[in-house]
């Protein structure tokens, strides 16, 4: 019973290769071994290979998953430092000042509220919407 590996394997999102444990790969590989063809066995190498390549992608979905950990926690750190400082962002293609005066780390990602010159507070600025700081 010749196995062929796939590209498909590794080109799905996070949630879909996180679906797999090492369980279900034990499973295939006990049914593997329940159902091939006693005179043409699978050679001890193929499974070696196979095993070999479920270690690496299951070592790659950590390592994903630690890199997005680590970048919610810099992003925190980068709207921390940002507290009490004049920033200049993008509002629809509007740019609008004020100072950073408050962060809601509730849904994850970090939120600003910015207050203009004016005494107006602008909730719910991200990161990503900061074109400069003074």
């Amino acid at each position: 019973m010749a196995i062929t590996s796939s590209a498909a394997v590794g080109a799905g999102t996070a949630s879909q290769s996180s679906n797999i444990s090492i369980q279900d790969f034990l499973k295939i590989l006990t049914a593997q071994l329940n159902n091939q063809d006693p005179l043409k066995p699978v050679d001890n190498e193929e499974f070696v290979a196979q095993i070999a390549q479920f270690a690496t992608l299951e070592q790659s979905r950590q390592l994903n998953s630690r890199i997005e950990g680590l970048l919610a926690v810099e992003s925190s750190v980068q709207a921390v430092g940002m507290l009490g400082r004049t920033v200049d962002v993008n509002l629809n293609g509007f740019l609008l000042s004020g100072k950073v005066s408050a962060l809601d780390m509730s849904s994850g990602s970090p939120l600003m509220t910015i207050t203009t010159t004016s005494g107006a507070f602008q909730n719910q600025i991200s990161l990503s919407q900061v074109v400069a700081i003074r």
